[in-house]
C-alpha cells in the first residue's frame, strides 16, 4: 500500500467514524428524553416511513419501558423480558400496534392482560392510538424469555 492508498484509507475511516459519531450524538440526544429530529430537522431517513430512524427508535424505548412496567401476576417478571411481546409496530402518525401472546392460552388474566399493555403505552405523551392483538402463533415457551428473566426466575 503506497502513502497515497493510505490517506485515502484513512479518509475513508474518518469519514465513517464521522457519520458513526454523528449518529451517536443524535441518539443520545433523544435518550436524554429531549425530541428526536424529525426527517426535516436532519434526521435520519428511514425507507417507507415519514418518521425518521431517531423519532422511531426514541418511541421503541418508551414503548419498551413502558412494557416493562407490565408484569405477569404469576411470574415475577415483566411481559417484556418474559417473551410476550412479539410485534411493536409504529405507523407514520404514531399508531402502535402490538402483538402479544400469554404464557398459556387459559392464563387467569387473559382478558385482563391486553387491556394493561393497552394502558401502560397509551400513557406515552408522543403515541397517537394503541391496538393490542392477542396471538398464540407460535405458542410461547420458556426459550422466549430473555437472559434477564433467566436470571430473575434463577434458571441458569
Amino acid at each position: 500500500m503506497t502513502i497515497e492508498n493510505s490517506v485515502l484509507e484513512t479518509d475513508k475511516f474518518n469519514s465513517k467514524a464521522d457519520a458513526m459519531n454523528d449518529q451517536t450524538t443524535k441518539i443520545e440526544q433523544t435518550e436524554q428524553n429531549e425530541q428526536p429530529p424529525t426527517v426535516a430537522q436532519g434526521g435520519t431517513p428511514m425507507t417507507g416511513s415519514k418518521l425518521s430512524k431517531e423519532e422511531i427508535n426514541y418511541l421503541r424505548r418508551k414503548i419498551v419501558a413502558a412494557l416493562k412496567t407490565v408484569k405477569d401476576p404469576e411470574i415475577p417478571v415483566d411481559i417484556y423480558e418474559l417473551g410476550l411481546i412479539y410485534t411493536i409496530d409504529v405507523t407514520d402518525e404514531k399508531k402502535v400496534r402490538i402483538d402479544m401472546t400469554l404464557t398459556a392460552p387459559n392464563c387467569p388474566v387473559a382478558g385482563e392482560m391486553p387491556a394493561w399493555v393497552h394502558d401502560a403505552v397509551s400513557a406515552i405523551p408522543e403515541v397517537n392510538g394503541v391496538g393490542v392483538n392477542m396471538v398464540f402463533d407460535p405458542p410461547w415457551d420458556q426459550n422466549q424469555m430473555s437472559d434477564e428473566a433467566r436470571l430473575e426466575l434463577g434458571m441458569f
